[in-house]
């Protein structure tokens, strides 16, 4: 993969996000640099000072009423979302409209109470100020009612699993852009290993490479990473082998973002993890829900049947001269059907529901899949049949009687 090709996207560069708390200082400085302004104006027609100030002390105070529902609907969604389908899952909290919301409360109520304050004892203020107050006061609305329909669909099953294929399908879409190359010819070897990279922090998240520093960086060296994006760094792990050159600690290491979770950016395992979490939780004995693996099994058939004739075989990256310079460490294909499908098969033992669906799924797969990703298929399928006949003889006659019968 070259790394100045466009349609890599995500995995040319980090993604930087901007921070919830940098949102809201911008926000503070826009209301305060308006607060400043708007009422010195004296063009346009002229209201009364004492009804504008009163007006907007109101209001200044009273948004943090729409501070106190945010805050409230973050907690409800985020509680709900840990308790009911996965820890990891952070869809609402990381949203831009969350913080965005705060971020215009926050502008609002410094605008308010600095114009106030500017209006002091003047007689006449510009209507200016009045329009300026109404229209924050409506675009506040409009935006807590966007953040209440988030919340209220971050709290319905269809609408996070779609959210979580969406997000998932970005990543595989960036990282695997072409289709399975038949007869491709093997990589050529790489240069005898010079030495390694150890993680000498504390343990992190590998969230994210940066691959045009680290491809800068390598020089005449190959680096070969050892962990994949979304795996746990423990202090004194090796992290990386350098082929044929050599390259100092700090320029692979800075080439590594990290944090304290995994996120959707360049981790293409992630999805998988998130929907195998829902659906095993349905499954267990407290909440005893088939009917929702059922759901996240569709949800995971979409993501593998993307998966399943994509070219996988993009570990190498190169130069714009075409040299290798970095080789990632990336899942296989058994190892995204680990990860979707092992534990939920296993889980179900107890649920021909899912069973049943599980089998479809992997008949389905195992159908478009070229010859050489048949064989994981092909005894995945054969234990999810195991464990139907053996546990519910019954329902897997009738299942596969009426197969027979639709065959005919």
């Amino acid at each position: 993969m070259p790394i100045s090709g466009r349609a890599h996207g995500r995995f040319r560069r980090p993604r930087r996000q901007v921070r919830g708390g940098l949102t809201q200082l911008l926000c503070a400085l826009v209301g305060l640099a308006l607060g400043l302004l708007l009422p010195r104006i004296t063009a346009w027609e002229t209201v009364a000072s004492i009804r504008v100030a009163d007006s907007l002390v109101g209001v200044g105070f009273g948004i943090l009423g729409l501070v106190t529902v945010i805050f409230s609907l973050l907690f409800l969604v985020v509680q709900w979302a840990f308790s009911s389908l996965s820890p990891r899952l952070s869809l609402f909290r990381d949203d831009p409209v969350v913080w965005r919301t705060f971020g215009l409360a926050v502008g609002v109520f410094v605008f308010s109470i600095t114009a106030g304050l500017v209006i002091g004892d003047k007689p006449k203020v510009s209507v200016i100020v009045p329009i300026a107050e109404v229209a924050a006061v409506l675009a506040s609305v409009v935006m807590i009612r966007v953040l209440q329909l988030k919340a209220f669909a971050s709290i319905q099953l269809a609408p996070t699993l779609s959210a979580i294929a969406a997000r998932g399908r970005g990543t595989l879409d960036d990282l695997y852009p072409r289709s399975e190359a038949a007869g491709s010819t093997p990589a050529a070897p790489l240069p005898p290993v010079r030495r390694t990279v150890i993680w000498p922090y504390r343990q992190a998240t590998l969230q994210q490479l940066d691959l045009r520093r680290l491809a800068g960086a390598a020089g005449s060296a190959v680096i070969v990473l050892r962990v994949p994006v979304g795996d746990t760094l423990q202090q004194g792990e090796v992290v990386a082998d350098l082929h044929g050159g050599d390259v100092t600690d700090a320029a692979v290491l800075g080439g590594l973002v990290t944090g304290q979770e995994r996120t959707f950016d360049q981790d293409p395992l992630f999805a998988f993890r998130l929907l195998a979490d829902i659906g095993l939780r349905a499954l267990s004995p407290a909440v005893n829900d088939p009917a929702t693996t059922v759901d996240v099994l569709d949800t995971i058939e979409s993501l593998l049947a993307l998966l399943v004739s994509r070219d996988l075989d993009v570990a190498r990256v190169t130069d714009d001269a075409g040299v290798v310079r970095v080789v990632r460490a990336l899942p296989s294909w058994d190892d995204y059907l680990r990860v979707a499908l092992d534990d939920l098969t296993e889980a179900a033992s107890g649920s021909p529901m899912v069973l049943l669906r599980a089998r479809a799924l992997l008949s389905g797969l195992l159908a478009a899949a070229p010859p050489q990703r048949q064989p994981p298929l092909t005894w995945r399928l054969r234990r999810a049949e195991e464990l139907a006949a053996g546990n519910f003889p019954a329902i897997w006659r009738d299942a596969t009687a009426g197969q027979q019968g639709n065959a005919r």
